[in-house]
């Protein structure tokens, strides 16, 4: 009656539940308490989806399909559930008592087993006698109150207390006695129930009925296992007031010992003690809980409870905190590696097993542009050639074979110091010797990744080798970032010095190349740092910088015995503008004094090993005097021989035109156009300098408009200006007078990059700007400016009549009639080959200051590029 009653509130709450779609969790828990088969049957009839509640059905259950025995205990439910305000941490628990920490929605662990022959039979077990012979019957009994055993038409005889290969034996004598020419069969049908107490710290004490086969094991199952509290290791069953038999649950689950789980007889009391003194180990053990000691625990014993230490447990020291007194703590540390540790395990005792150190010792390292990188085996003797024997297989294509270091430890404090060595000598000689725990380190010809990769792509490498340098790289992503963690992390910088350096990075990373990852700059950082970190007062930091005219100017490590052609190999080596007959060596003393030594002839090998250099030293590589690399200038159009030629420091344009064979007989000198690189980056600036300036006058004068102003321009026109102004390309136009240069009346030296257009005679004079028709006429000497406005359509309204200006043929740009800052004469001599511009008045656009100087560059670009165009 009480469970129709249940199901119909569970019913009523989930018609509720289909309606509104948000189940409460009153109604949740009251589905869950029903079997699962109505929670299926219920789902089904309403539509209900029993993961979107956390169930699933028997269809959607992962693993075996027998029903469970055990169910989840409600207070696991929320014990096991993570809070996710807390951050996550291993929670160590008490060892072996999850085994038993359910509630069993059924027990009958012994129903499917065959009755041993020692079975004890007693009142209320049935039995099954078979008879065939002269006659065939089978007959159910039980055994009654009095322990007789009743088949018909046979005597009772008592059978309680006999065992179950005892009453068989019996039977089968009495039959055969009783009645000759049957033979008999005896069975047990079903067994009587035993009824069992569980006390203690038992989750749920308690007398239970179970099978008379049942063991120890079965009852704590039956009561719902152990509480937080109890033993595992001295479990008691008591029979009429005596301990018959102790349980150690530690025998049960860590050697399958079942021994002391005994078969239990009515009246039976299991006793479940308090636990006893329990040990706390973590860390790098296989099996890491708390765990209950016995009298004479060993430390053997207690490692055979944790499952033993894993493979990178330290064991020389493991730390073991223990209580002394009730009033202390104190540390000791036991050594695991003897076979019989100096330990005996107390109660409250904590075992924390570290790890072995991520160093790996007694190796070497082969780091950088190698083919095979990591850590070798260090023997006494062991020398660089038998690393790398050979350069092709054993390094990859881009290894530097003139410069290579061998970092190594001076101290127990991680101090190192750097050689530094040639592979190809080391190959031949055979006499750079490793010591244990060196780290070799080879490092790419090239500092820049673009270029190195263009170097590889022209080698053509194959599959196989392109598949070797991501490998090699993917090394040193990820097991050189200890060696990088150590020396940054461990140098104890203040947050201030560290926000410094990451800003300097940050800025490196904008301004500079993108170093590759075996280069010089990539893995000398680490090396720089730790040496930086070492230097002390009286011990001087031992680098050394290096400029001027070498292949990778920068900061080095200083070798031991570093001489200055070591230190330009360490820098890649001269450069072709270098300066070998002098160098300049600025040394600073620990008391800061500041000298300078001349280093003569660098290359004179024997006077540069006589000079070391020192602890903060740099080098400076001389350029050449006069030195310059290779002056490219272009010339184009109406040249007899145009290109491009290479010149010296010093040559005229005159001089190149002469060996350019001068200009033909179609050149119109007048309009020669002139560009120079230099001018051009000047202009650039002077672009995005004005284009920034007009944005902020607009912004300015768009709050400050003309009240009652009709002639400003719309939105889209002024972002049309500004659009147009962005998309100027500067020219680097320079104005020349090429007849005055080729009548050597006008010297003009050229730089690099320097180019020359010399146009074809010109017919004809442009106008453009702010006129009706922009267009070009046929050039007539006695045609005035206004003449040539009129031919276009004349002037539009926002025309300004008094700035109209003309740019002639060679750049230069004048005003008739006008004196001004760029005014030649006051009367403008019109010529072909000029242009006339008609400026827009500056009041349309809401008398902007710098719309005249926008619009006069503007134009004038715009007339050279269309006169290049046209050559």
């Amino acid at each position: 009656m009480y469970f129709k009653h249940v199901l119909a509130i569970v019913l009523l709450g989930f018609s509720a539940l289909v309606s509104a779609f948000t189940p409460t969790a009153q109604q949740i828990e009251q589905f869950k308490k029903l079997p699962k088969s109505q929670q299926e049957t219920l789902a089904k009839q309403y539509g209900i989806d029993l993961s979107t509640i956390g169930l699933q059905s028997k269809n959607e259950t992962q693993g075996p399909t027998n029903e469970q025995s055990l169910l989840p205990r409600e207070d696991n439910l929320t014990e096991n559930t993570p809070d996710p305000l807390k951050p996550e941490e291993i929670e160590l628990k008490p060892y072996g008592y999850e085994l038993f920490a359910g509630e069993p929605t059924s027990f009958a662990p012994t129903e499917q087993l065959s009755v041993p022959n020692n079975y004890i039979i007693s009142n209320g077990d049935s039995l099954s006698v078979s008879l065939y012979g002269k006659e065939t019957a089978t007959h159910l009994t039980t055994v009654d109150r009095e322990g007789r055993l009743n088949i018909p038409n046979f005597s009772p005889v008592y059978v309680a207390g006999l065992t179950y290969g005892e009453l068989k034996e019996l039977i089968d004598k009495k039959i055969s006695t009783e009645a000759i020419g049957l033979k008999v069969f005896v069975s047990i049908s079903e067994l009587r129930s035993l009824r069992v107490l569980v006390v203690g710290e038992a989750h749920k004490p308690g007398s239970y009925s179970l099978s008379p086969l049942s063991t120890v094991t079965h009852a704590l199952f039956a009561s719902g296992g152990l509480s937080e509290i109890a033993s595992l290791r001295n479990i008691q069953v008591k029979r009429r007031g005596k301990v018959i038999s102790q349980l150690d649950l530690y025998d049960l689950l860590l050697k399958g010992d079942s021994s002391g789980d005994v078969t239990l007889q009515s009246g039976d009391v299991v006793f479940i003690p308090s636990v006893g003194p329990q040990v706390t180990v973590e860390g790098f053990v296989k099996r890491p809980a708390i765990f209950e000691l016995k009298d004479g625990e060993t430390a053997k014993s207690l490692v055979n409870m944790f499952g033993g230490f894993k493979e990178n447990a330290f064991l020389e020291k493991v730390e073991v905190r223990r209580v002394i007194d009730h009033s202390k703590k104190s540390v000791i540390s036991v050594d695991f590696t003897q076979k019989n540790a100096a330990y005996t395990p107390q109660g409250g005792d904590y075992l924390k097993v570290k790890s072995v150190s991520s160093e790996v010792l007694d190796s070497v390292t082969l780091i950088g542009a190698v083919s095979r990188p990591g850590y070798y085996e260090w023997k006494s003797g062991l020398t660089f050639d038998q690393l790398v024997r050979n350069t092709k297989t054993d390094l990859l294509p881009q290894a530097d074979l003139d410069y290579a270091l061998i970092v190594r430890e001076i101290s127990t404090t991680n101090e190192i110091e750097v050689l530094q060595f040639s592979i190809v000598d080391a190959l031949k000689t055979k006499d750079v010797f490793l010591n244990k725990n060196d780290e070799v380190f080879v490092f790419s010809r090239f500092n820049d990744l673009e270029k190195e990769e263009a170097a590889l792509k022209n080698l053509a490498l194959t599959e196989t080798e392109q598949e070797l340098q991501e490998k090699v790289k993917l090394w040193h992503l990820y097991e050189r970032r200890l060696f990088d963690q150590k020396v940054l992390f461990d140098m104890a910088l203040d947050d201030a010095l560290r926000n410094e350096i990451e800003d300097d990075a940050e800025i490196k990373v904008e301004e500079e190349i993108t170093p590759t990852a075996f280069g010089r700059e990539s893995l000398l950082a680490p090396i720089l740092e730790q040496l930086e970190y070492q230097a002390t007062v009286g011990n001087s930091k031992a680098t050394f910088e290096i400029d001027g005219q070498v292949r990778f100017p920068g900061v080095f490590p200083l070798a031991k015995g570093l001489d200055v052609n070591a230190a330009i190999t360490a820098a890649g080596g001269l450069l072709e503008s270098a300066y070998v007959d002098a160098a300049e060596i600025t040394r600073v003393s620990a008391s800061g004094d500041v000298s300078y030594i001349k280093v003569k002839g660098l290359d004179n090998k024997q006077y540069q090993d006589g000079l070391l250099l020192q602890g903060r030293d740099t080098l400076n590589i001389l350029m050449q005097p006069n030195w310059q690399e290779s002056y490219k200038v272009h010339l184009k159009g109406e040249v007899v021989f145009p290109g491009t030629y290479t010149i010296k420091r010093g040559d005229t344009l005159q001089e190149v035109l002469a060996r350019a064979g001068g200009i033909t007989g179609f050149a119109e000198p007048k309009a020669a156009i002139f560009t120079r690189e230099a001018i051009k980056e000047q202009e650039k600036k002077q672009l995005e300098r004005l284009s920034e300036d007009l944005r902020k006058d607009i912004a300015s004068k768009s709050f400050q408009k003309s009240i009652g102003s009709n002639t400003s321009l719309t939105y889209e026109e002024t972002n049309k200006l500004l659009k147009d102004l962005a998309s100027v390309e500067a020219l680097g136009r320079l104005v020349i007078d090429l007849p005055s240069i080729l009548a050597d009346q006008t010297i003009l030296s050229l730089q690099d990059g320097d180019t020359l257009y010399v146009p074809g005679r010109q017919d004809s004079i442009s106008i453009i700007g702010e006129v009706n028709y922009s267009s070009s006429h046929l050039f007539k000497p006695e045609v005035s400016v206004e003449d040539y406005i009129n031919l276009s359509g004349g002037l539009r309204d926002r025309a300004d009549e008094d700035k109209i200006y003309v740019i002639k043929a060679n750049g230069a740009v004048m005003l008739p009639n006008r004196t001004s800052w760029f005014a030649v004469n006051n009367k403008v001599i019109l010529e072909a080959g000029d242009t006339i511009v008609v400026p827009m008045d500056a009041s349309h656009m809401d008398n902007l200051t710098l719309w005249n100087t926008v619009t006069q560059i503007t134009y004038q670009l715009g007339v050279a590029v269309a006169a290049i165009t046209s050559i």
